[in-house]
């Protein structure tokens, strides 16, 4: 297959692109800062027509995944490179994919499990899941992530596509060994010995190991029945005390300092970015995956964790 990856250059973008040329496709990432790559890299701005489009020409999968990085503070300049980047590359696919002649047979768009209500009383999943955004109390900051979930959404489905397929895919967190990924950073907080609950330690984490992320991607190219938005997500979400604590145990270690609320406030501020990154209850279920026999190679953490935890530490000798 020929597949073209705008945005490919992230944690998830890398997961992806390795797991595809491994499997001998032919995989083109669309990039603001080419890199060298045992794939191609291919420059674009997000923003504008340009000699990118010939890339898109006669592929089999489009996989969007363009997007200033959440992972810093929302103050007014961030909010709107967060919200553009997202929601006008989108619109820029949707013009050039809808004039094509030669369009992908399928285009899988980012979303986010963030688009969820913060929820502790149930699990989400595609049918019956509640969207936020009307929580009585909640911060504002994890109402503009909802906000642009939703934008981004709806600006991705509001151009048909004859030719086309769409799936959105609203993804937990994709948990990998990689230097600077989420997984990493999480491990440096137990190795360093800050690996307790954060605040209240009972509010939900929704995670998905790459191998599972990697897969389900592969079931969503074959599986033509599906369309429209899928959970990537293991099946078991776990609290966050929880989720720590087999993080701990996976690492070898007893002790992690828990961080309650303002500390985090704090912390979150000297490292700009945002609380709800930690705070956000996202209890989030793969319904669709499940229903159509989706058998994940690690659907429950603290095996899921021993593992990433092995390869972390072969990769770092």
């Amino acid at each position: 297959m020929k597949i073209v990856i705008p945005g490919g250059s992230g944690q998830v973008g890398r997961i992806l692109a390795r797991h595809f040329h491994a499997d001998g496709h032919a995989v083109t990432v669309l990039s603001r800062n080419p890199y060298a790559a045992p794939w191609r890299v291919v420059c674009w701005d997000g923003a504008t027509p340009g000699g990118w489009i010939d890339e898109l020409e006669e592929s089999d999968v489009c996989i969007n995944l363009t997007g200033r990085s959440v992972n810093c503070r929302y103050n007014a300049a961030n909010r709107r490179l967060i919200y553009e980047s997202r929601i006008e590359s989108t619109r820029l696919l949707n013009r050039v994919i809808a004039s094509m002649n030669r369009a992908p047979h399928l285009w899988v768009n980012a979303s986010t499990a963030t688009i969820y209500r913060h929820a502790m009383d149930r699990p989400m999943n595609e049918t019956d899941g509640e969207l936020g955004g009307n929580e009585p109390g909640a911060p504002d900051t994890w109402n503009f992530s909802i906000r642009v979930a939703k934008a981004w959404e709806e600006a991705f489905f509001a151009t048909p596509a004859p030719r086309t397929r769409k799936i959105a895919i609203r993804s937990a967190l994709t948990l990998s060994p990689d230097r600077g990924g989420v997984f990493d950073v999480l491990l440096g907080l137990v190795r360093h010995g800050l690996g307790g609950r954060q605040g209240t330690g009972v509010q939900f984490v929704s995670w998905i190991h790459e191998s599972d992320f990697v897969r389900a991607v592969d079931l969503l190219i074959a599986d033509e029945k599906f369309t429209g938005v899928v959970n990537l997500a293991s099946p078991h979400p776990l609290s966050n005390r929880d989720f720590m604590h087999a993080l701990r145990e996976a690492w070898g270690i007893r002790f992690g300092l828990p961080s309650t609320r303002w500390m985090i406030e704090i912390g979150t501020w000297i490292m700009r970015t945002e609380s709800e990154l930690v705070l956000k209850s996202r209890r989030v279920v793969p319904g669709r995956l499940l229903a159509a026999g989706f058998q994940f190679l690690h659907p429950e953490w603290p095996s899921a964790a021993r593992e990433l935890v092995a390869r972390w530490r072969q990769n770092s000798r």
